[in-house]
Order: C-alpha cells, then structure tokens, then sequence
C-alpha cells in the first residue's frame, strides 16, 4: 500500500477484515467497536466477552448507526458519518446510547473507512466511569461552594451580632469632632462615663500618636462622604483598636458615626471563631439587626428564647414592634431617632409576646451599614429577670437570718429542712429568671428532668410555714 504526501493510504485490502479487526481493537484500547456500511447500518458488534459494555448491543446488528444513539446525539452521528466517508477518518464524538432497561451509556467514537466503498470501523470508549468522575468532582465542587457561603453568612451574622452586642459607638459632630453621644461599650472601653465623654473631642481618648490618624481618618469620611478605617491605640493602654468613620446627616447637620473595636496586633483580622459564636448566642441579652425600616434581619438565640419562637427564620421579616416597645416609647419613634442620631441609649421598653405576662427591658440601638445597606442594631437587656432574681436572693439570705435566729427554739433537722426549702426555691426562682421563664430551659440549668422541676417548682410555690416560726416560702 501506497498514499501520496498528506492523504490516508488506501485500506481496501482490509475491509474484509473489518470484523476481526473490531475484535482486536476491542481488545487492545476499546470498550466497543462497530462495523458499518456505506449505508450507515451497522453489520457487525464487537465487545469483551467477560465484561460487554452493552449486553443488548448485539441487537443493534441490522440497524443504522443513528437510530442507536439519543435523539440529541443523533446529530453527532450523522456528521462522523459524513467525515469519514470524505477524508477516510473520523475524530472523536460523545454520544449517549439508550437502553430499555433505564439509563443512558456515554460512548465516545472515532472511527476509519477501509477503502473508497468499504466498510467503517468505529471503535468506541464507555465514559461512565469518567462522567461518574466529573460529576463527584462537581458534586465535591458545589458543595465546597455551599459549604463556603454558610460560612460566609455564618460569619457575616456573628459579625454584625457581635458589632451590635460588644462594639463602641459614638456619634461625633462632623465639624468640631466633638462627642455627642455614646453607647454603653464605647464608656467601658475608654474607661470613662459616658456623661463625661460628652463634648470632649474624640481624638483624646487615643495616644499621641495615633491622634493624628484618627483625626485624619474624620475630616476624609467627612469631606469625602464615605467611610473609613484605620488601627490606632488608646490613650494610657497598650490596647490596638479598629477605628471605623461612617458619615451621615442629621437635621441636616454632618455626623459622624464612629466605631471602636479591640484588635488583637498579632492577627488584626481575625477569623470567625466559635468563642465568638458562642458568645453572641449565649449572651443573656437580646441582640437583633434589623433593616432600616426596622424590619429584623437576624437575632441571637436570646432574643428568639424571649420572644418565645423556635428558629430565626420565624423572626425574619417581621418588624420589631410586633414585640417591642411601651405607649410611652414606642419603636416607630426610635426607628427615625437612631437613623437621624446615629445612637441610642437604654430606652425604657417592654417585651410583649401572645399568651405570656409582658417583660420589663431596655432598648439600646446604633445605626451600622453593612456594604451598601443600611442597617440597624438593637441589644435588649431585661429588667425583669435581674429584678426576681434579686429578690429571690434577698429573701434567701432573710429567711437563712430568721432561720439562725431560732435555734434553740426548733429541732436542727426542722432548721435544717427549711434551709432545704428556702434553697430549693431560690434556684428555682434563679433558674427561670436565666431562662427567661422556660421551664424547659430552667430544669436543663438545674440538670433534671421537666417532670421534676415542675414537682420543685410545686414545692417552692406552696410554701412550708409550719406554725414553728420556720419562715414562710409562698409569696
């Protein structure tokens, strides 16, 4: 056999040979080999014996090519016909043949002329194993990526949660720096009441050094109208802060919304960490972000535990007000405060849920943003809790006074049952005011089961004066 330069050599002489030689190439480098006529149908399968890609491929003897193969791919087969009747050789196509059993097999196919009219050798590989590959590698793939965005917004909640819960605020006047209002952080922070911190320049509350920064840091939000960050330490304390300028107008006045957060100089941006998470979920405080209509974005479990529901995405959505504020400071004029004042401080509210007695709280709340929207903190302390918890407490230690005070009177182990007693209630009144008044939560504190708290719960509530002088435990 001869061919010239740049043409295939004529492979008449094989075409009577195309049989055995579909069998050896399936048994050298394929999964499949056809023979086909100049017609497109097929004349002869080949397969390994052991394993047969396609045990029902046999059938196929008789047929034409494309009516083997999906009707998408059918297509394919017609152009790698056309092909290597042309140029005497075909390249490479993926195909899918359907069984009636179920499923689709994905074939690749390249395929040979023997001679002018001769036959077609088609030799094929059975992709499964390579498309099961590809799809675990885009199942790892996507689920990496799910994986990523929960973290994402794992830690994009935790963040503005801790920000609301832990960050100094101050709202500054953007013309003179000085300060016009700050939260309860920023005073713990500067170490300085915040009475006091009010018409100071904010510049003072960092060393020297950093002072210029700060100040710098001011007049650019200001001029610019964005905002900025910066590291600089405070005054007398080896503490390396994040100081973040957030401009905006109130009353058309320029403000400044300035918030200070502890760094660590080793590792200035933090990962998320679950000491982080765990602090902003088992904080007893209500935290929740809201919108900038006041509608809540995300919360705490604390607030979710005082507002009595299950889950967060029953919250989500709904405006604050449904559950805080009093006639005398309702949240829909708190809302437009915050937004104009950047700050609010320990407004007097109450806690209302459906079906449960109303709870005393204060309400602070500071304007954030997050990327372009704005947006809303809110911390809820309660009053109430702290209050019977308090008192739980003085009435322990007046019954233990009156209880020392009769000895001689009474018999030691009638003593010693009423301190039982008295004890029994104050961790009873002590386990509900930390959990808001969840006997669930409460007898998880207390370690028993619901069962048997309700039975102490009985016992503290019914009292066991005696007539002997041993205090009274009802209330």
């Amino acid at each position: 056999m001869s061919s010239r330069d740049g043409e295939l050599p004529d492979l008449a002489a094989l075409a009577a040979w195309a049989p055995e030689l579909a069998k050896t190439f399936v048994s050298l480098s394929s999964d499949i080999a056809l023979v086909i006529d100049k017609a497109g149908v097929i004349r002869n399968v080949a397969q390994g014996e052991a394993d047969p890609m396609a045990p029902l491929a046999n059938d196929w003897v008789g047929r034409p090519w494309v009516d083997t193969v999906s009707g998408d791919t059918r297509a394919k087969i017609e152009n790698l016909l056309h092909e290597v009747t042309t140029t005497g050789i075909a390249r490479r196509r993926e195909v899918t043949h359907p069984f009636q059993q179920g499923g689709n097999i994905p074939v690749a196919y390249c395929a040979i002329r023997f001679g002018a009219d001769g036959p077609v050798l088609a030799t094929g590989r059975d992709l499964r194993a390579i498309a099961a590959i590809q799809q675990r590698f885009l199942d790892s793939q996507q689920e990496l990526e799910r994986g990523y965005w929960q973290a994402r917004q794992a830690e994009t909640r935790y963040r503005l949660l801790f920000q609301v819960a832990t960050d100094a605020v101050l709202v500054v006047d953007g013309h003179t720096l000085t300060i016009l209002e700050v939260n309860q952080a920023a005073s713990q922070m500067f170490d300085i009441a915040g009475e006091q911190m009010v018409g100071r320049q904010i510049t003072t509350g960092f060393e020297e050094r950093s002072r210029i920064g700060v100040e710098e840091l001011l007049q650019l939000a200001r001029a610019s109208g964005r905002s900025g960050e910066i590291r600089a330490r405070l005054l007398g304390r080896m503490v390396l802060t994040s100081v973040a300028a957030t401009p905006f107008r109130a009353e058309d006045e320029m403000r400044l919304l300035v918030r200070v957060r502890a760094v660590d100089a080793t590792n200035p941006l933090p990962a998320l960490s679950d000491s982080l998470a765990r602090l902003v979920d088992d904080t007893s405080d209500g935290v929740v972000v809201t919108d900038a209509s006041g509608r809540v974005l995300i919360a705490n479990a604390a607030f979710i535990r005082l507002v009595r529901l299950n889950d967060e995405s029953e919250l989500r959505g709904r405006p604050i007000v449904d559950w805080l504020g009093t006639p005398e400071h309702p949240m829909a004029t708190l809302l437009p405060q915050v937004r104009r004042d950047g700050v609010a401080r320990r407004v007097p509210s109450w806690i209302k849920v459906a079906n449960a007695p109303v709870v005393q709280a204060e309400v602070s709340a500071a304007l954030l943003t997050e990327g372009d929207q704005e947006c809303i903190g809110f911390t809820i302390h309660l009053l109430a809790a702290h209050d019977e918890a308090e008192q739980s407490k003085h009435e322990l230690t007046l019954g233990l006074q009156q209880l020392t005070e009769r000895l001689g009177q009474v018999p030691v182990d009638r003593l010693l049952a009423a301190a039982a007693a008295l004890a029994e209630r104050h961790f009873v009144s002590a386990a509900l005011a930390q959990s808001h008044n969840d006997a669930g939560d409460a007898a998880r504190l207390l370690g028993m089961t619901r069962d048997a708290f309700a039975s102490m719960r009985r016992r503290a509530d019914g009292g066991t004066g005696d007539g002997d002088g041993t205090p009274p435990q009802g209330r």
